[in-house]
């Protein structure tokens, strides 16, 4: 058996506009997120690297899928942030073609980690990466992001009714995240890696893209 993979191993791998060009890859764990719930900055953050995922100056303009590498041929992704309203219809289409078939047909993906505003979950956005995913019978880990804007009391409100909307699905699980005052980082860490362990059990030979 190898290392567990960690998050702090990674490293900028490549980045890729169209599904025929993913890297052959054994396991990999995609993030999620709307334009400007926090992705880039959690990203940053659970890997302990403060410039690995970049905030882009104009949201919702990357469209590339990024590779970060953690172990031989075992990737945390960065998907493009969606939902920001002044993207042209042509580019949101593309950019649906691309999140739904990654979310719905890679072979090497082992779970997702989508990062919802504390403020605005569940939105219809959000509610489609998870339509896409869950019929895969994978594993989600919810971060409601920018938990430090609200109160406690909000706070505790906000978790409960966004697991009481997903009791439904026992492969989700969610909680509680903030950047800045790095509130449930540790325990972000610990649960997405976790999503990575049984990779160690696996033979080290890379699964072909696709």
């Amino acid at each position: 058996m190898t290392a567990k993979p960690v998050l702090n191993r990674a490293q900028f791998h490549t980045s890729v506009a169209r599904l025929r060009d993913l890297p052959a890859s054994q396991a990999e764990i995609a993030f999620a997120g709307r334009s400007n719930a926090g992705k880039s900055s959690a990203i940053n953050l659970l890997t302990r690297k403060n410039r690995l995922a970049y905030t882009s100056k104009t949201p919702g303009r990357t469209q590339l899928i990024n590779f970060f590498e953690l172990d031989a041929n075992i990737y945390l992704v960065d998907l493009p942030g969606y939902g920001y309203a002044k993207v042209p219809p042509e580019i949101k289409a593309q950019w649906e073609e691309l999140l739904s078939r990654y979310l719905q047909e890679r072979t090497a993906l082992v779970g997702m980690v989508l990062i919802m505003d504390a403020r605005h979950p569940l939105t219809p956005l959000d509610q489609r990466m998870l339509d896409w995913f869950l019929p895969r019978g994978k594993p989600v880990h919810i971060l409601l992001s920018k938990a430090d804007k609200l109160s406690g009391s909000e706070r505790a409100q906000t978790l409960r009714k966004v697991k009481q909307a997903l009791v439904g699905h026992p492969g989700v699980s969610v909680q509680l995240f903030s950047s800045l005052s790095r509130l449930g980082a540790d325990e972000a860490a610990v649960r997405i890696e976790s999503l990575l362990e049984p990779v160690g059990d696996r033979d080290a030979a890379p699964v072909p893209a696709g």
